[in-house]
């Protein structure tokens, strides 16, 4: 089978960190989140992936997020006889498939069209699951998604690549779209964003981190329809417990330190109309 070859720069190919992260764990004996699919997709693919520096440190931090939205996603659905599923820039990830939502789960994966592209090359279609080739800070994609269903919108791993005014833009258009739902994503705080040249992912494709949020109460006062019902340290997380030794112990070290204490969050906002 010929390599599937990709183009991708800067933020873009920050993706293929994450996909060989999470390769690289389905190969451990003992897997956080066992996603052969990535790996298989790994396989695939003609690119270097060892100019990424992604280590077994980095990519068990990896498997702990993608399953900590995972168990989330999981969760929101059991809630929901129909329900929806946004995931922005999805880029290669297999959750769709990893959380194998039932029928009457209605699931968007939405990315840069040349993105959606690779996506189509490397894994297969499935009932009532849908791609969007579009940036998510760009008009008009919202409009192919039906607004009347609880909406559950995932945004792993892309605040941090947005301006503020741009990420504040777009979860105003996401929330006067749809009913109601559930907003969730990680973000940095300006510490982690100052810090960004020791991040792997973003050193090794040349990205830019710009959004760090201090007070995740801060988007309630830019967009009233928002609010806060979770904001964890992903350090701190119940399944940070299954972060190596090292990982553990810096976090132990740096708990007195609000700032490092804060460095990484997973927040979960709900809005109505």
């Amino acid at each position: 089978m010929s390599k599937v070859e990709v183009g991708l720069t800067g933020a873009k190919e920050t993706l293929l960190a994450t996909l060989y992260g999470r390769a690289l764990d389905a190969r451990r004996s003992r897997p956080i989140l066992g996603d052969t699919m990535s790996a298989d997709a790994v396989d695939r693919i003609d690119y270097d992936f060892g100019r990424m520096k992604v280590d077994a440190r980095v990519a068990a931090s990896v498997a702990v997020r993608a399953k900590y939205f995972d168990t989330l996603t999981a969760a929101f659905l059991t809630q929901f006889d129909t329900a929806t599923v946004v995931h922005l820039a999805a880029g290669l990830d297999t959750r769709v498939w990893r959380v194998a939502p039932r029928p009457g789960i209605h699931w968007y994966d939405v990315d840069f069209p040349e993105v959606i592209e690779l996506r189509r090359r490397l894994f297969p279609s499935r009932d009532d699951y849908h791609l969007i080739g579009a940036s998510v800070t760009d008009d008009g994609w919202l409009e192919a998604i039906p607004a009347d269903r609880p909406t559950l919108i995932l945004a792993e791993g892309l605040t941090m690549y947005l301006r503020p005014e741009a990420g504040h833009e777009l979860l105003r258009r996401l929330t006067s779209h749809f009913a109601e739902g559930t907003i969730a994503f990680d973000a940095f705080n300006s510490l982690g964003i100052r810090m960004q040249k020791l991040n792997p992912a973003v050193r090794g494709s040349g990205a830019t981190l710009y959004w760090g949020i201090d007070d995740p109460r801060e988007l309630e006062w830019v967009n009233p329809k928002l609010h806060l019902v979770e904001a964890v340290s992903a350090l701190y997380e119940p399944g940070a417990a299954e972060l190596p030794l090292s990982s553990r112990i810096f976090a132990k070290l740096v708990w007195p330190i609000p700032a490092f204490r804060t460095l990484g969050q997973y927040l979960r906002y709900e809005f109505t109309r």
